[in-house]
């Protein structure tokens, strides 16, 4: 075990953090799982170890920090640990969601790094903080080992300046970078290379929509297996209504608030990224099962809620696909995306003249965040899959290929899990269980 490579990725969001302990040589997950809830209350985790029922224990986590002492924790202790100790651990492999144009891709962490990603949380302030927060925490644990920052923003690089340039002073971009970034990019990465293979063809041969639906919500357009459009914008606060973030509004909103409330525009910002969105609208949810629980019993700005959030996401698909000309899939990832069928259900529901008809009963079982399923009616022209996301895997890998030398970038490096072959155990073990 000390010679093989056990990488640890953390994937620290907003009100949650995935992690994942890999041992590269004999690819296998040694455990994963998920603290979820962080800051907001009721937090707990769910640790997964192959072959053995999950772990979930409840701890409260006030922030990041806390949660990432929890997974070491959990992965080091308990009757049966997942490592010894945490000498076992060759590298550390982090998300950080902005990078802005300095950072195209995955990087080698060090102080210069670390104080330029510091420079940069402002523009996200729910994700760059808990990031940094990740790091230094793990790096303070982990102290002899490399640590590698896989770039949020690196796989939409590709964006033509058409979908990237706002319409402002030509002269905010060039002075202070203000453009489209996008998010999320190693979810959409990882779900558009399944797509690709389960429709079959190359990843430079599809087009595909692909819609991240989260705590955070984004949708892609992607051109021949490329980003060419990005529902999130300078900041991961354009676009779709999100858990706590309201998505795209009139910007003359800022002002009018400023004079009436007499709040400043870092004030207002915050409300729009922490008080907005599913929880601005209900004034209580930002997880969807919980909306979903108060539709059921009545609430009606519940409802309000999750028919914006799905009309949003129906708009910004038709939007996409008139960017891309036509398509070929549409997936859907993440936790929502994975486990609201109605949520899909409500998106798709009267795209059929695009040639998007879901199948309400495949749609329905489709509840699993370990297997991937087909959704679509026979009829349709376009696939509709539903792919849980491994944004793990991707981290996993940039780690490994960086440490050996041999990342080049997210576009032109060969990932495993590309292959027709590639065969994750932890969804075969699913599948089997759902067939008994």
């Amino acid at each position: 075990m000390s010679e093989d490579i056990v990488v640890l990725t953390l994937n620290c969001g907003s009100s949650s953090l995935k992690y994942q302990l890999y041992n590269w040589d004999k690819r296998t997950a040694l455990c994963k799982g998920i603290v979820e809830r962080i800051i907001i209350g009721g937090s707990f985790i769910k640790h997964e170890i192959e072959g053995e029922k999950p772990i979930i224990k409840k701890r409260e986590c006030a922030d990041h920090k806390e949660a990432i002492n929890l997974v070491i924790d959990t992965i080091v202790g308990g009757k049966n640990p997942a490592i010894k100790d945490l000498k076992c651990i060759k590298s550390v492999g982090h998300r950080v969601v902005h990078g802005g144009e300095k950072f195209i891709k995955s990087v080698l962490i060090n102080a210069q790094v670390l104080e330029m990603f510091e420079e940069l949380k402002e523009l996200a302030p729910l994700h760059n903080p808990p990031n940094i927060t990740g790091i230094k925490a793990a790096m303070e644990l982990l102290p002899k080992i490399p640590h590698i920052a896989v770039m949020d923003t690196a796989f939409l690089q590709t964006l033509p300046a058409k979908a990237y340039i706002y319409a402002v002073p030509y002269e905010w971009y060039q002075q202070y970078g203000i453009r489209r970034y996008g998010f999320h990019g190693t979810s959409h990465l990882y779900v558009s290379r399944r797509a690709a293979v389960l429709l079959g063809k190359k990843k430079d041969e599809v087009n595909l929509i692909t819609c991240h639906i989260g705590n955070g919500v984004s949708l892609t357009a992607i051109k021949k297996g490329k980003p060419v459009d990005h529902s999130m914008g300078f900041t991961p606060l354009e676009g779709l209504v999100m858990g706590t973030r309201s998505g795209d509004l009139d910007p003359a909103i800022v002002g009018f608030i400023s004079e009436r409330e007499g709040f400043t525009a870092p004030r207002i910002i915050s409300i729009l990224n922490r008080k907005s969105g599913i929880l601005g609208i209900t004034g209580e949810f930002t997880d969807r099962r919980d909306v979903t629980e108060a539709i059921e019993k009545g609430n009606k700005r519940a409802k309000l809620a999750f028919d914006i959030e799905s009309y949003r996401i129906k708009k910004y698909i038709g939007a996409y696909v008139a960017a891309l000309g036509h398509i070929d899939a549409i997936v859907f990832t993440a936790g929502a995306g994975e486990l609201s069928y109605e949520l899909r259900e409500e998106a798709l529901d009267g795209l059929e003249t695009m040639g998007i008809k879901i199948d309400k009963k495949k749609n329905k079982k489709a509840i699993s965040r370990n297997i991937e399923s087909v959704i679509s009616d026979k009829s349709s022209k376009v696939k509709i899959f539903v792919i849980p996301t491994d944004e793990e895997i991707v981290f996993t890998e940039d780690v490994v290929a960086i440490i050996k030398g041999k990342y080049t970038d997210p576009h032109t490096y060969k990932y495993s899990f590309e292959s027709p072959n590639y065969v994750n155990k932890m969804r075969e073990e699913a599948k089997r269980k759902e067939r008994v």
